[in-house]
């Protein structure tokens, strides 16, 4: 894992300075604090910027890469698997190679074959090439967008870096994007909350030349229709055979490296299985690391990671978290995350990370994607209860809708907004977690200023986010496949594999490797049908059968958990919920332009007399209204009004 910083402009004129770059590298040390380089090239058109965790082939992996005639350029964050096939194929065709890294791959498969031949890479990755006598720039993210990749346009100039830091740092201006905050799009789409700075989005390539810009997707998740699927006469046994070998494909491509591998251990079935698969693989015990809230036992899984732990003969460390803990860290984790934070778990798996870096691991293992992949999470089993039965025991079902209608309170029931309503309308069934993010977002409006009610009032974010779809990927596809198929263009990206994922891994030069995210796995999870991820009241069940020899008795039984930190009022005498309270109290929360501060004072002054269940459904949003302070000093966000041109 590294990063880098590059800037291209059609005009040599208009080029920034080495000086300049070097200070956005600066800022994101961080991610590869083993070496680092600037490149410029002659014309000046282009400059590259790349600091380097060094993982494979650590003596001379240095980049930019350079193809042997100069033509070719290329600075690359992330790891591409089985590399070693594809390098001797390269090399029997006549390409020379300069280093041992697995990067310089990349390079030579676009020599040979062009865009095309970058779609033979695996793994997760972004990277930016630089043809030099195509006058060609080409921008690229691995297909579940697990690797970040910004790009922003400046007065001619065209920005791509591995975080938004190192983009301002060299000298783009920090504003808010206001229309990005307002309507969402900084998770349902790929804006940011920075203006002018976006994401690549997941499995696209963008291609730069004087004459413009192209983007292009290269990959996507694809669903049969569900007639198709419903047909299906595959069994339960070949199912799980063939998740089984996949996943175990993946896990072992994912233990190459040049330096010693741990594994990431939540307690839950996913990190559980790939400790026990990678142990078996490796014919060795890992060092295996969890979390502990232990002042408050209902966030805490530390038993069950300890029983996976000794399944596995891991070395098992326990990192405890407290309240002051994430209150200390809260505000770094913050400038590293770039985004809002909704509970501090965040902040957790920042805190886990400093404590892996310093045993000495640059590499882990983790669990995360098994919920997108397999149907994991509660909202995608409502899906299923409310939309779709096929293959399911009807007693099971009627056991999930009675439960459901005891516990209704995360899902708006009256007065959904309009463009909610319309969506479900558009699609023909409602979707369990985008009705309740809409509940969320409508409590969140209720302390919005004047202004922007005034400004984003009538903008409708969720019929913004459904046009932006391909609607032929929905066509014809199950409700839950639909939902699950929402959740990966929004969330997975852009909250998920940010916040629990690679931000506060790279935070400490930490490299997180998701086995259960490679492509592959996701296409064949694609295929099975609804009853094969969701059973009954078993959630993920092909996963989980698959993994079941790798598994405590008791983890393998254990239904889905939540990762979450200890909600800050939960101890409104505790540093966490002090931070909560002296930060939104403060001259940072004036400095907002989304929020009228004497509501949200008047809030905060109702809350001890406030029941839990209504506190609980607060506490995301003072998070998020703590983690908008935080960025608004770390970056010094100036608040520029700017026309919103979104069309709906």
């Amino acid at each position: 894992m590294c990063g880098f910083v590059t800037v291209y402009s059609a005009n040599p004129l208009n080029q920034i300075k080495p000086a300049q770059i070097e200070q956005g590298l600066k800022s994101i040390i961080h991610r590869g604090p083993d070496e680092g380089r600037v490149w410029q090239s002659n014309d000046q058109r282009m400059i590259m910027g790349h600091t380097r965790l060094s993982i494979i082939g650590l003596d001379n992996g240095i980049q930019p890469i350079h193809s042997t005639d100069g033509a070719l350029h290329i600075v690359v964050n992330g790891e591409f698997y089985d590399f070693e096939k594809i390098r001797y194929e390269l090399i029997r065709q006549g390409c020379k190679f300069v280093t041992q890294s697995d990067s310089e791959i990349a390079l030579h498969l676009y020599q040979l074959y062009g865009t095309k031949g970058l779609e033979k890479l695996r793994g997760e990755f972004a990277l930016v090439l630089f043809d030099q006598r195509q006058n060609l720039v080409i921008a690229m993210r691995d297909r579940a967008g697990v690797k970040p990749l910004f790009v922003a346009e400046d007065q001619g100039r065209y920005y791509f870096a591995s975080e938004i830091k190192a983009i301002i740092d060299s000298g783009v201006r920090a504003v808010w994007d206001e229309a990005s905050y307002n309507t969402r799009a900084f998770y349902l789409k790929n804006n940011t909350l920075f203006q002018n700075v976006q994401s690549v989005p997941a499995g696209h390539m963008m291609t730069l030349t004087p004459s413009g810009v192209t983007q292009q997707c290269y990959w996507d998740i694809d669903y049969p229709d569900a007639d198709t699927l419903n047909a299906s006469t595959l069994s339960d046994a070949d199912a799980i055979q063939q998740v089984h070998d996949a996943i175990e494909e993946s896990v072992k491509l994912r233990l190459r490296a040049d330096v010693p591998i741990g594994v990431y251990l939540s307690g839950g079935v996913d990190s559980s299985a790939i400790l026990g698969m990678a142990t078996q693989l490796a014919g060795k015990p890992f060092d295996a690391y969890n979390l502990s809230f232990g002042e408050m036992e209902d966030y805490d899984e530390n038993r069950f990671a300890r029983l996976a732990a000794e399944k596995n003969g891991a070395r098992f460390h326990t990192v405890p978290v407290t309240q002051k803990d994430l209150a200390d860290n809260f505000e770094k984790a913050v400038w590293h995350n770039e985004t809002p934070f909704f509970n501090a778990h965040g902040v957790a798996k920042y805190i886990l990370s400093g404590i892996v870096q310093d045993a000495g691991n640059k590499v882990v293992l983790t669990g995360e994607g098994a919920d997108e992949v397999f149907g994991g999470y509660p909202h995608f089993k409502r899906d299923m209860a409310l939309f779709n039965t096929q293959g399911q025991n009807p007693d099971d079902v009627q056991a999930i809708l009675q439960k459901m209608k005891a516990n209704q309170a995360g899902y708006t029931q009256q007065g959904m907004p309009a463009d909610v309503e319309w969506l479900t309308q558009q699609l023909g069934h409602g979707v369990s977690w985008l009705d309740n993010q809409a509940g969320w977002f409508k409590e969140l409006q209720n302390v919005y200023a004047d202004s922007q009610i005034e400004r984003f009032g009538d903008v409708e974010p969720y019929r913004i986010f459904f046009n932006q779809l391909d609607h032929r990927k929905l066509a014809g596809i199950d409700p839950v496949h639909r939902s699950m198929y929402l959740w990966a263009k929004s969330f997975l990206p852009n909250f998920v594999l940010t916040t629990l994922g690679d931000r506060m891994e790279m935070a400490h030069s930490v490299e997180g490797r998701v086995p259960l995210l490679d492509h592959r796995v996701m296409e064949l999870a694609a295929t099975l049908p609804v009853h094969l991820k969701v059973r009954g009241n078993t959630e993920k069940f092909v996963f989980r059968e698959a993994m079941k020899p790798y598994l405590p008795e008791e983890l393998y039984k254990r239904k889905k958990h939540y990762f979450r930190a200890p909600p800050s009022t939960l101890m409104q005498q505790g540093p966490l919920f002090e931070l909560v309270n002296d930060t939104l109290n403060s001259s940072s929360l004036d400095a907002l332009p989304f929020f009228d501060s004497k509501k949200v004072r008047r809030l905060l002054a109702e809350m001890p007399k406030m029941s839990p269940q209504r506190l609980a459904l607060l506490d995301p949003m003072l998070m998020e209204l703590t983690s908008l302070c935080i960025l608004q000093r770390k970056f010094n966000l100036a608040s520029t009004p700017s026309v919103y041109k979104e069309a709906a």
